[in-house]
Order: structure tokens, then C-alpha cells, then sequence
């Protein structure tokens, strides 16, 4: 009698994948940073939908219960909470979102004038039309599109981002913060414009520019949209 095959021990197979979140720093009050969000949501509803979300509570000082009800401040207002940084592991319960650490910044708070070195960016070319749904991630540097950015869309860059033609989704420039970078496109009809952690929503954009060649830009603590002539 043969002996029975040994089955095959199926592998797990892993796959990595990148996404951009948002990370929201609470401040004291928490009531008034809440309606922040709230003025946010309500300028542009589906800001939040479906982008994940990771709190930092380096900034303030909540015990176990106000970190729950924070959490739940935010639930309901349908922001789901993908981790939390900032606060000691003793103080979350096991049903909150995980302890995260080993994230790697996009947006510098401006702080103190530091003299660092920054290497000379590189960057993207891309020739076809990034369609609604698609993520385009390049933090090294400029990103430049020959085409349109539907809606829907993200294009994410460490530098500047050219775009010769319609921008109807998201577009954010300078993440690594790079406060120098600008955002030019041939048609303004963003969903969300950001340069170094500032940003502007359809709503903030001045009808007078809709349909129009502009561009963006950090004026201090201000994005500044005008026409492109």
C-alpha cells in the first residue's frame, strides 16, 4: 500500500500597500478643535470618506476616558480612527484602534527656522490622464501630468505638481515639507488643493477661477490661488 501523499502546506501570501493618512493632532479645547472639524465637514462632506485616520495625542493630556469619548466625537461624525500615536499603551482599552509608531511624516509643523540640508528633487513624468479612483504617490519630488486629474483622483508629491490640464480631484504638493512648492494646473476645478499641511477646499476656491489656467502657492500660514496668465 502506496503511503498517502503529505498535502502541500499552503503559503500566505502577503502583499504590501501604501496608503496617505491623515493625522489629526488634537488641542485643547477639544470641543473647539472638534468643531474645526466640524466647519471642515461642512465646507466639503465627503472630505474624510474612506481615508484612513491616525490620532496623535502628543499634544495634549487625556486620561482613558477622554481618549474613549474623543473617539467616539469622532465616530460620530463617520472619521473611523485607523490607530493612535502619541500616549502611553496603558492608557488605551482593547477595544480602541491600535498603538502605531514607526510613521513616517508627510507634513512638517512649522516650527522654529532650522538650516537642514534637502537634497535636489527629482521627478515624475507621467503621459496619461490619472483617472478617477487612481493614487499617484511621489514623495521625492515634482510630479508632472501631460493630461487630466478626475475626479476622485489623488496626486501626492514631495515637490511641485504640473498639470496641463483639467484637475478636478485632489492634488497635494510639498508633503515633505517642501512650504516652496506650488501647484499649476491649465483647468481649476480641484476637489482639495494642499502644499506643505495647508489646504484649500472646492469650496475656499474662488468661482471667478473655476475653469481657469492657476496656480498655488504658501503666502506664510495662507494658500494664495490665482489665475495663471
Amino acid at each position: 500500500m502506496e503511503a498517502a501523499a503529505k498535502p502541500q502546506r499552503q503559503m500566505v501570501r502577503l502583499r504590501g500597500r501604501s496608503y496617505v493618512a491623515f493625522v489629526f493632532v488634537p488641542t485643547v479645547p477639544i470641543q473647539d478643535w472638534l468643531q474645526e472639524i466640524d466647519a471642515t465637514i461642512a465646507r466639503s462632506p465627503g472630505f474624510f470618506a474612506g481615508r484612513p485616520v491616525v490620532i496623535d495625542l502628543s499634544s495634549v493630556d487625556l486620561s482613558q476616558s477622554g481618549i474613549n469619548h474623543l473617539l467616539i466625537s469622532l465616530q460620530d461624525r463617520n472619521i473611523r480612527v485607523l490607530g493612535i500615536e502619541g500616549v502611553e499603551e496603558a492608557r488605551l482599552m482593547p477595544s480602541m484602534p491600535p498603538l502605531l509608531s514607526g510613521g513616517r511624516s508627510c507634513v512638517v509643523e512649522p516650527s522654529a527656522p532650522k538650516k537642514v540640508e534637502t537634497k535636489q528633487p527629482t521627478s515624475l513624468l507621467l503621459e496619461s490622464p490619472v483617472r478617477s479612483g487612481q493614487t499617484i504617490i511621489f514623495p521625492e519630488g515634482d510630479v508632472t501630468i501631460l493630461g487630466s486629474v478626475g475626479s476622485g483622483a489623488e496626486v501626492v508629491a514631495g515637490g511641485s505638481i504640473h498639470i496641463y490640464g483639467a484637475l478636478r480631484g485632489r492634488a497635494m504638493a510639498g508633503v515633505n515639507g517642501h512650504a516652496s512648492a506650488r501647484i499649476y494646473c491649465q483647468k481649476i476645478e480641484a476637489e482639495l488643493l494642499a502644499i506643505d499641511g495647508f489646504y484649500q477646499t472646492a469650496d475656499d476656491i474662488d468661482e471667478a477661477l473655476r475653469g481657469r489656467p492657476a496656480q498655488a502657492w504658501l503666502q506664510g500660514n495662507t494658500m494664495r490661488i490665482t489665475a495663471l496668465n
